[in-house]
């Protein structure tokens, strides 16, 4: 690694570019104090727009060109904005399951990128996280199989400490994957007939009409980048695939006049059953399908609105966050806590072969039983009272009283092992929890059984304040000793601050670790290892010693010193290393060695 990046990666992580980072955020929020009165009023006098059903692509390879543009929100002021394949959002993916898949994405914006398949079981070099960097005029082009069941995911930069503000400007899309189970079902699926997507976004929009991160001013409803839509809608069974895509807002979405709708899918499949709903929560990140059965009902408008006075507090969209603090400008917002309209459907005649009932049941699920499982671990959500610009509202927000850093592991898992998670918030604010690679079942919130609807495959969950949900999953199929998954709380403000983590997948087996340990003339061991590193370099010799270097996967040397011994039994204590990989240089006068370890979480 170049000393230009070790040099910039060390500013990223530093005290002052946090603070630094926090004093940018408000002062954005400043600004919005003195336009925010310059727009409300436009919320009201919008004319009814059709609402805009994005355009579609099929594979086996797909291509996605990230771009600058720019859009009239509110005529003739012209919003810049970004796009893939067009001026905002992107085309509809469209997957089938089993299928071997290329995605080549080119950055032609100005700034550096990434792409993450959110909630796609993909090897941690394809999941486009922090480390799957996209440079200006360069394109990435992942390659793999489709492994996921049928649902509806979503894709989206992922770049540290610029997530909010490119997701904000436009990028973001969704995902249909298609299989043979899904499709026995007599269930809507013509795109754009009777198959829907919606992207559901609030945005903030400042003095010069430009689209802001970083501010409670969000108070302009967008559903696939349309303000104050209208849907014609046939009068039979419907089927929304709904993206909860703010920054932060929560959405308790829901019908006019409370007329029930169907639940089929959460996050990562279809559920067991439909499950019957006159209100549906989903925080940002989360998906879900629902049929909406409309017949007789030519002629007739329905809203689908966002019952945001019944949320509980603590819950950003709610009347209240926090107790004695809240977010800057959280009360003039008219959305927190207010319930209102989202999309306007418009009931038309049917189509020409009409889903026209609700399915009774589909296959069963198969969670892991909790006495299969090889771990249990404990994430603590708290507030970083240690920053000087800090706020039990704002944050900035830990996990496990850590800070996201490039090059820190805070947990490994092993392949094939099934996992219990508890997720502990003991902050102010309910945080939606997402986890990279996996797909897992919640077993229970405050000890109690998750409610219908979320007691399928998940990949974000929603910890209230005070709440402690556990979940189990299963790491299965990808193992790598270098490249990390992520979890973080899906707050895009919360996760560019610093609420995230990495986790490795190592594979334990002996070939794996020949990988882990390539020194030839030199034993490692154990490894991976939690205190100390063993090393038999008795097959080498130097009548100087042997010089002996750790260093992390910055390039930064951690340790070092020489070894006079001549029995070349070497023991290194690591137990005060952060958890993570390690590369391994001993040095004699005419050569070297290098391996790598693994240091396990204490």
């Amino acid at each position: 690694m170049g000393k230009r990046n070790i040099i910039n990666s060390l500013w990223r992580n530093s005290h002052a570019h946090k603070l630094f980072y926090r004093y940018k955020i408000l002062k954005m929020k400043n600004v919005f104090c003195f336009c925010y009165t310059i727009l409300i009023s436009s919320i009201y006098i919008q004319a009814q727009n059709p609402l805009y059903i994005p355009d579609t692509l099929s594979g086996p390879i797909y291509n996605l060109t990230v771009q600058d543009s720019s859009k009239i929100f509110f005529p003739p002021n012209v919003t810049p904005t970004y796009g893939m394949n067009g001026d905002l959002l992107a085309p509809v993916l469209i997957l089938n399951k089993g299928d071997s898949i290329t995605l080549n994405v080119t950055n032609n914006l100005n700034t550096s990128t990434t792409m993450h398949w959110h909630g796609f079981h993909v090897s941690p070099e394809n999941d486009g996280g922090p480390h799957q960097v996209i440079d200006p005029s360069t394109t990435w082009s992942p390659s793999f199989k489709v492994r996921n069941d049928a649902a509806t995911y979503w894709f989206h930069p992922h770049l540290h400490k610029n997530t909010e503000r490119q997701v904000t400007k436009g990028l973001a899309g969704l995902i249909i994957i298609r299989d043979s189970v899904e499709s026995t079902y007599d269930l809507p699926r013509r795109y754009g007939i009777d198959d829907f997507p919606l992207i559901v976004q609030s945005k903030a929009f400042d003095a010069f009409y430009q689209l802001a991160p970083f501010t409670s001013y969000d108070s302009i409803i967008m559903i696939n980048g349309t303000i104050d839509p209208f849907l014609q809608v046939p009068a039979q069974v419907i089927r929304l695939r709904l993206l909860a895509a703010s920054a932060d807002r929560t959405y308790l979405f829901g019908l006019e006049g409370n007329m029930p709708f169907y639940q089929i899918t959460s996050d990562g499949g279809l559920l067991d059953q439909p499950v019957t709903l006159t209100r549906l929560r989903l925080s940002t990140g989360e998906r879900a399908e629902i049929l909406i059965d409309l017949t007789g009902m030519q002629g007739q408008n329905l809203y689908l609105k966002s019952f945001a006075s019944e949320l509980p507090a603590g819950i950003i969209g709610s009347s209240q966050v926090g107790t004695d603090d809240t977010l800057t400008g959280y009360y003039t917002n008219p959305l927190n806590g207010n319930d209102y309209n989202l999309l306007r459907f418009d009931v038309v005649a049917q189509t020409s072969s009409p889903v026209l009932s609700i399915p009774s049941a589909f296959a069963p699920l198969s969670p892991w039983n909790e006495s299969e499982a090889d771990v249990s671990r404990d994430l603590i959500f708290t507030l970083d009272t240690l920053t000087l610009l800090f706020s039990p509202v704002e944050g900035p927000f830990l996990i496990n009283n850590q800070a996201f850093h490039m090059d820190s592991i805070n947990v490994i898992s092993y392949l094939n092992d099934i996992e219990i998670w508890r997720l502990i918030n003991t902050t102010e604010v309910a945080h939606p929890f997402h986890i990279h690679d996996i797909q897992f079942y919640i077993l229970d919130i405050n000890g109690a059984p998750p409610p219908q609807g979320q007691h399928g495959q998940k990949d974000v969950v929603l910890v209230q304040p005070g709440d402690t949900i556990r979940f189990i999953t299963k790491f299965e199929t990808f193992a790598d000793n270098t490249i990390p998954y992520m979890f973080h709380c899906h707050i895009l403000h919360h996760e560019d601050e610093g609420m995230m983590g990495h986790f490795l997948v190592v594979d334990t087996t002996a070939v794996a670790l020949k990988e882990v340990n390539s020194i030839q003339e030199i034993q490692l061991f154990p490894n991976p290892t939690r205190d100390y590193l063993y090393i038999d370099a008795k097959s080498i010799s130097d009548e100087n010693g042997l010089g002996i270097a750790v260093y992390n996967v910055l390039g930064q040397e951690i340790y070092s010193y020489i070894d006079r011994r001549e029995d070349g039994k070497i023991k290194i204590d690591i137990s005060n290393f952060d958890s993570g990989l390690y590369y391994l240089i001993i040095k004699t006068d005419t050569t070297h060695y290098q391996g790598k370890f693994l240091k396990l979480q204490a």
